[in-house]
């Protein structure tokens, strides 16, 4: 019986140590959670095509980012005549770099560029083969990473003839517009952020319709959990740090997948100028017939405060 009772204390403290030194790992990765981000690296860059497609002038390239090559591409206008305003767009969580197909046209057609890139684990940067650690581990690196690869873009931006350096825009889609919040609050240069259907207070904005449907019981720990890992890639600790810089959200009254509290209170978090448009119907992606809609109102929204900033 003596045995047995310093095996169960020795188990016990085994535990109480493990639970000390997971909360310690998580404090120091918290600290250095966006810390992927260095200005002082040479921007390089590698084409892999370009080429006219219909209205517009298409590029895919890859730059060096703080993890490896990051896949991108960028959609230009036929005139080349002056620089072009751009729009950094970051997909949702299951896109990539291809969607720019889809929806540059209209920004192209009012004269702007548009750029994006591959997020880790979306596009070319799918995972091969992982485990449940593994991306447990991609899932909690990826927000940071993305910060930090939209800033290497802007970086290389920067450096093209026919950009204006000083009228980069950010435009963010679903978990794009979560992550995209922070990376706008961190990089003065971009001057305006537009919002399609996005959230943030982590607790809420993982307490989703499609979230309770797919985990039923587990939806409660699941959440807290998820909120806990991710806590310092939660856009509302961020957004207000954007101000004076213009915001525009735009969310769905029937969202499944970004909860009305979780929007509202993203957008409260936010400093003016803002303003909020809301639509009839589900998530953007699962409900198309709002897709002309929601993309025409961000680029008249784009197209207006980059008239206020910029006189030809």
């Amino acid at each position: 019986m003596r045995m047995l009772k310093w095996v169960c204390v020795l188990a016990a403290i085994a535990i109480v140590l493990s639970i000390v030194a997971i909360f310690a790992w998580k404090s120091n990765a918290d600290t250095h959670y966006f810390d992927g981000y260095a200005t002082t690296e040479p921007v390089s860059f590698r084409l892999e095509s370009d080429e006219m497609r219909g209205a517009y002038y298409h590029v895919l390239f890859s730059i060096d980012g703080p993890c490896g090559p990051i896949p991108s591409a960028l959609a230009l206008p036929p005139d080349a005549s002056r620089p072009a305003p751009c729009v950094v767009f970051l997909h949702g969580i299951n896109q990539g770099r291809h969607f720019l197909n889809a929806i540059a046209p209209p920004f192209i057609e009012a004269g702007f560029a548009m750029a994006t890139f591959d997020q880790l684990m979306c596009g070319s940067r799918v995972l091969k083969e992982p485990d449940i650690w593994d991306s447990a581990m991609a899932f909690r690196q990826r927000p940071a990473l993305t910060v930090a690869e939209t800033r290497r873009l802007v970086d290389y931006l920067q450096t093209r003839p026919d950009i204006d350096a000083s009228r980069i825009y950010l435009l963010g889609a679903s978990y794009g517009a979560i992550v995209g919040a922070t990376a706008a609050a961190g990089d003065s240069r971009i001057q305006a952020m537009g919002l399609v259907y996005g959230g943030g207070s982590l607790p809420l904005l993982l307490d989703s319709q499609a979230a309770h449907h797919e985990l039923g019981i587990w939806n409660y720990p699941a959440r807290m959990l998820t909120a806990w890992l991710m806590k310092p890639a939660d856009p509302i600790l961020s957004i207000a740090r954007i101000a004076p810089r213009p915001l525009f959200f735009q969310n769905g009254l029937d969202d499944s997948l970004i909860p009305t509290k979780a929007a509202e209170a993203l957008f409260a978090a936010a400093q003016a100028p803002k303003s909020q448009r809301w639509y009839a119907g589900d998530h953007i992606g699962l409900d198309p017939k709002m897709f002309n809609q929601v993309v025409g109102d961000a680029v008249a929204w784009l197209k207006s405060i980059d008239s206020a900033r910029h006189t030809p």
